[in-house]
């Protein structure tokens, strides 16, 4: 009889351990950081069909368009709430000259977009375009200023043709091709990627190329420094000791980072990959979390008051290019996979909100981990556009403070978390991100929120029957939203199962 009771006593015992491994703890009184929208950004580069096919038909085109631009696109992007596009680019931008994109269309001349696939560039989507596009969607608008083979002037032409309500020549010639008001532009930066397709240059010529363009864009309210290449530190220390002497000019610090199925030279397939792949691209995304913890650190040496932004203008998965498809396009499928690891991603940036003030996905359509395929005149919304629609609760949300313990999710000798989280709050409704990347394992969590008295719990949920399942053209999608139940909150705790493979919204009220 001893002998029973002592093992029921430790069965009873193992299984609270593995209950209790799993705790999400909220404290929604010591919520104060607001998680920007801007986060929750996208780019649009000339690139493939990013820009032509995807979001510019023109207007004689049989696809339903307003002046030009899809109407099946900009629909899905207002109900997505997009609230910020980065454009032109990308390597793109040291070679654009928005000069050549201003005026009737028919005079505009064409160039050779030497970076992606060497098609020809007529310019038919210019300044006017991306501005009118912005509006339709009700996007704000982040320029991205040719540096690498750009002038002083051309710059500082650009933003005044753009922003301003003075009497001049570039004012005058903004009015001549039919824009009356200048546009509100906020967001600008100075260079791309200036380390490589932006010029090859050393950290400290950048720089100091930085602060002589950004002391003649005075017409742009927040202008953003090109900051490092993934783990670059030495770029970031650098570019901050140098641009922080003249702190007026610089609000903004820019990071990019990609995600892979392996690594940048062996980048893996987007469709079609097994679980050793799925979890090497699980491993992959949380790569951002130490490199915004690292450059973080070595900004606050020189901005301790918090008042230069991270913006994260460009992440996502990079992945093999479709076969049949023009290499230079970049154009890869979007799964299930696609939606976990984002989600990670998007809580490393929720939970750094005290210093990452924007993020750009690369990019919106067509290209890299798109939220929208085009083919003609058929439209994909894919796992991504579904992450983002259920994520916009975020937006200008108040991050609230939690931790999260996690049992680990191991393969093949390696192990990371299995579950991420992130929760904010917002006119009283307490939102709650949580995805499992263990694709084999539903996992029970338990929820304790300090701070707040709440009643009723609603949910949202995206999976899919396999890890590699994804939305294709003329078929009924397989990876979308849908409803999941959430039991109602009892003295501030509750029990939520995160079925394998998944991202989960957990809303309280």
């Amino acid at each position: 009889m001893k002998k029973f009771t002592w093992s029921l006593f430790t069965l009873v015992f193992l299984m609270l351990s593995v209950t209790a491994q799993n705790t999400l703890t909220l404290h929604v009184d010591q919520a104060e950081t607001k998680i920007n929208k801007e986060v929750y950004g996208h780019f649009a580069e000339h690139l493939g069909r990013c820009i032509y096919g995807g979001i510019f038909v023109g207007e004689d085109s049989p696809i339903p368009n307003t002046r030009g631009f899809r109407n099946d696109v900009i629909d899905a992007l207002k109900e997505m709430q997009i609230p910020l596009l980065r454009w032109p680019g990308g390597c793109f931008a040291d070679t654009y000259h928005w000069k050549d994109g201003v005026g009737p269309r028919e005079n505009r001349p064409s160039i050779v977009n030497t970076h992606w696939g060497g098609v020809t560039e007529d310019n038919s989507f210019g300044t006017h375009e991306f501005l009118d596009f912005c509006e339709l969607i009700d996007a704000m608008p982040y320029i991205n200023i040719n540096v690498g083979s750009g002038t002083v002037q051309e710059a500082a032409e650009w933003v005044e043709y753009v922003t301003s309500s003075n009497e001049s020549p570039m004012t005058d010639w903004r009015k001549k091709n039919g824009r009356e008001d200048p546009w509100e532009v906020k967001y600008w930066g100075i260079g791309n990627e200036n380390w490589g397709c932006g010029g090859h240059m050393t950290p400290e010529y950048y720089a100091d190329l930085y602060n002589r363009f950004a002391t003649y864009c005075g017409g742009a309210k927040y202008k953003i420094v090109g900051g490092p290449n993934v783990a670059d530190y030495n770029w970031m220390k650098v570019v901050m000791e140098k641009t922080m002497r003249y702190p007026w000019l610089v609000q903004g610090v820019s990071l990019h980072n990609y995600s892979f199925a392996h690594s940048w030279e062996v980048k893996g397939n987007a469709t079609g990959f097994d679980e050793a792949e799925w979890f090497s691209n699980m491993n992959d995304v949380r790569r951002m979390e130490v490199l915004i913890k690292r450059h973080t650190a070595i900004m606050d040496q020189y901005d301790p008051n918090n008042r230069v932004g991270l913006i994260v203008d460009e992440w996502g998965n990079w992945f093999n290019v479709e076969k049949g498809t023009n290499p230079g396009f970049l154009f890869q499928q979007n799964t299930l996979r696609d939606a976990v690891s984002g989600s990670i991603t998007m809580n490393t940036f929720n939970n750094n909100a005290h210093r990452v003030k924007m993020a750009n996905i690369a990019q919106m359509v067509n290209v890299l981990q798109a939220v929208i395929l085009t083919n003609d005149e058929k439209m994909v919304k894919t796992p991504t556009y579904y992450l983002f629609k259920m994520y916009r609760v975020h937006q200008d949300a108040t991050l609230i403070p939690s931790n999260l313990k996690s049992e680990a999710y191991e393969f093949e000798g390696q192990q990371i978390p299995a579950l991420s989280s992130s929760a904010s709050i917002k006119d009283g409704v307490v939102s709650i991100s949580l995805s499992n990347a263990n694709p084999n394992k539903e996992i029970k969590v338990e929820l304790t929120i300090t701070g707040q008295d709440l009643k009723s719990g609603t949910g949202q949920i995206i999976t899919a029957q396999n890890i590699n399942d994804f939305n294709d053209f003329g078929q009924e999608e397989k990876v979308t939203l849908k409803d999941f139940k959430v039991p109602a909150p009892k003295n501030g705790k509750l029990s939520v199962a995160i079925p394998a493979h998944s991202v989960v919204l957990v809303q309280l009220k």
